[in-house]
């Protein structure tokens, strides 16, 4: 007997377990067990009931059927499974164009070239973007070679009104 106890005091020592211990973490798995049975509980969906029987019907299906079913449904109301984001977002009809097709909030004010009026389109580089006279210079020059970025992430109404400064300079503007 004295020999048991030694080699449990030899364990508590080694691991730092004592029974009390082990049974503070049998109580703490119980508990974690019991509260993600809370959760999933809580998680569960309320279906109205005049939709239970449809609800019912669906669960009861194949995968094949299933994926028949969405597909009919996609052709006859014209729906895509594309996510939608945000909670209560509004769905499109199905002829209205796409959100990619929709104006942009923000664009890109892109010199395309300089014009014949080099010294003016450096002046309205300077006022939109408050660089000194060398950096809006060089983003004039360099224009010539190839299409410079002026502003990124500019809003829409913003970028037009640089645009027409800058074609008013003479230069050529592109929003991307």
């Amino acid at each position: 007997m004295k020999m048991v106890e030694e080699k449990e005091t030899k364990k508590i020592k080694e691991t730092g377990e004592t029974k009390a211990t082990k049974e503070e973490k049998a109580t703490e798995a119980a508990k974690a067990t019991k509260e993600t049975e809370e959760t999933k509980e809580a998680k569960e969906i309320k279906i109205p009931k005049n939709l239970k029987k449809l609800v019912e019907d669906i669960e009861n299906l194949k995968v094949a059927d299933l994926a028949a079913l969405v597909k009919v449904l996609q052709e006859k109301f014209g729906v895509s499974p594309t996510p939608i984001f945000g909670v209560g977002a509004p769905v499109a009809p199905a002829g209205a164009p796409s959100a990619a097709v929709e104006e942009k909030k923000f664009v890109n004010v892109t010199l395309a070239s300089p014009g014949d009026k080099k010294i003016e389109v450096i002046k309205a580089i300077r006022d939109i973007t408050q660089l000194g006279l060398k950096d809006s210079k060089d983003l004039v020059d360099k224009s010539a070679e190839g299409p410079q970025i002026v502003k990124e992430n500019v809003k829409a109404e913003e970028a037009e009104e640089m645009k027409k400064k800058l074609e008013a300079a003479g230069a050529k503007v592109e929003l991307k």
